[in-house]
């Protein structure tokens, strides 16, 4: 396989429990070899939730497909050694251990890429969260941040006010 020329998403296993040991062990391989301009960026796919544990609520992050990370790269045999050869990487999911790149519509679909979104959304509105583990919601406004398409509400949970960074298609504006 040669290099493409441009990055694409590939899907690595890891050990359990070893997601962010793997990933904290990529980020020095890029570094180590200076990969930056072939290895874009390693995510775990997490989400937040709310656990009930004795009575109490909590917020924690979970994640969403445990002994998977994400990796953006582009790929070519060069690199495969120094990516299944990382400490806590048991290899590429693929056929036969080799890389298989996800399709835009599985990188949309998990996102893992940021489509551009123009919003009406301002600091101050109230919006209805409709999505996630806070769905149905109501919060304000606080920051917008239209470079990453999110936005920072606070909402009223467990008696407090509590800030919450979600992103525009988490929301819809409540009309005054």
């Amino acid at each position: 396989m040669e290099h493409s020329k441009e990055p694409k998403w590939y899907v690595l296993h890891t050990f359990s429990g070893y997601e962010n040991v793997a990933k904290e062990n990529l980020e020095n391989v890029v570094k180590k070899f200076n990969l930056e301009d072939r290895i874009f960026e390693i995510v775990i796919p997490e989400e937040d939730v709310i656990e009930e544990k004795n009575g109490k609520k909590k917020l924690v992050t979970r994640k969403t497909m445990p002994c998977y990370i994400f990796i953006k790269m582009i790929y070519g045999d060069d690199l495969w050694h120094n990516i299944v050869n990382t400490r806590g990487v048991t290899g590429f999911t693929g056929p036969k251990g080799r890389p298989l790149a996800l399709t835009d519509e599985e990188v949309l679909k998990m996102r893992l890429e940021k489509i551009k979104v123009e919003t009406d959304i301002e600091v101050g509105d109230t919006v209805e969260i409709v999505e996630g583990a806070l769905d149905k919601m109501i919060g304000k406004v606080i920051a917008v941040n239209p470079d990453n398409n999110q936005l920072t509400v606070a909402v009223e949970m467990f008696g407090r006010e509590n800030n919450v960074e979600l992103t525009f298609e988490q929301v819809h504006k409540v009309q005054k």
